[in-house]
């Protein structure tokens, strides 16, 4: 039995491990998300971290200061649902679905 919970403890290990790594590595790609037909793009990393934001030149002229607002807000949670979704597809290819606390979005 001993050897066993070895065999568990070892691939418990290679698999944080492995999760480690595709944290990191998908903490490096970005996906990006728009909003008001491309009027204001928000580009987010694996992190979840807003990188880039991009307003078109004429909506920044804009009088209308809350309509921009609601755009960037728009645009940027998007793209935080689609860095979840791309983390959580990351994750699933390596635990193979199973539910891990707290890494499973």
């Amino acid at each position: 039995m001993a050897h066993n919970m070895g065999d568990m403890m070892k691939q418990a290990q290679q698999l944080q491990a492995k999760l480690a790594q595709i944290q990191e590595e998908a903490g490096k790609k970005t996906v990006e998300a728009s909003a008001g037909g491309s009027m204001v793009t928000a580009t987010v990393n694996g992190k979840l971290e807003l990188v880039a934001l991009r307003i078109d030149p004429a909506v920044a002229s804009a009088d209308d200061v809350e309509m921009l607002q609601d755009l960037i807000t728009a645009a940027v949670n998007e793209g935080i649902r689609q860095a979840q979704n791309m983390m959580a597809t990351e994750m699933g290819k390596v635990t193979g679905g199973l539910k891990i606390p707290g890494l499973n979005a």
